[in-house]
């Protein structure tokens, strides 16, 4: 969807707000693709700060399903995210102070790409089902979460391996 920002930014001190539907189903990254399962409507906020610019202020909740990284349960992951960002009109020419502008189209700001580049950078880096997950066994992939496997799980200290070499040998056939 694209909201025309037409009026603010060539008005100076000029403020409106408006709220868009976001129709993003899907959050895909490098990491995977994550289905959204709840989604707020967009609300947004924008005040021209100087002919060309406008500050752009508001507020999206997301919940999206994700695996937890060490037992790959399916979790939903609840993101309320808090924008404030600057930006300038592609054809204003001055752009030192102004945020990335991939999501501005002229006047127009496209609301899918502005939201995608704010769950990009706010998408936590790890995905825990509980702070204190076990995560797998090593050996059967049993979920330790759930029951204990029973799995030798002994590593020896690799710093003991020369003393452990001179036991093998000098042991008795």
């Amino acid at each position: 969807m694209l909201i025309d920002l037409s009026d603010v930014l060539t008005n100076e001190g000029r403020v409106e707000k408006a709220e868009a539907p976001l129709e993003m189903t899907v959050f895909d990254s490098g990491r995977g693709s994550f289905p959204i399962l709840e989604k707020s409507p967009v609300s947004f906020e924008f005040a021209n700060v100087k002919k060309g610019r406008a500050r752009i202020r508001g507020s999206v909740k997301i919940v999206s399903a994700a695996v937890c990284d060490r037992c790959l349960t399916e979790v939903p992951v609840e993101l309320k995210l808090e924008f404030d960002r600057l930006v300038a009109a592609l054809d204003s020419g001055e752009d030192e102070e102004a945020d990335d502008r991939s999501f501005m189209d002229g006047f127009q700001l496209d609301v899918e790409t502005f939201v995608y580049d704010e769950i990009l950078g706010n998408w936590p880096a790890k995905i825990l089902c509980k702070e204190d997950c076990k995560g797998l066994c090593l050996k059967c992939g049993q979920n330790l979460n759930m029951r204990d496997c029973g799995c030798d799980t002994f590593v020896p200290d690799p710093r003991m391996a020369a003393i452990q070499d001179i036991f093998n040998r000098s042991k008795e056939v």
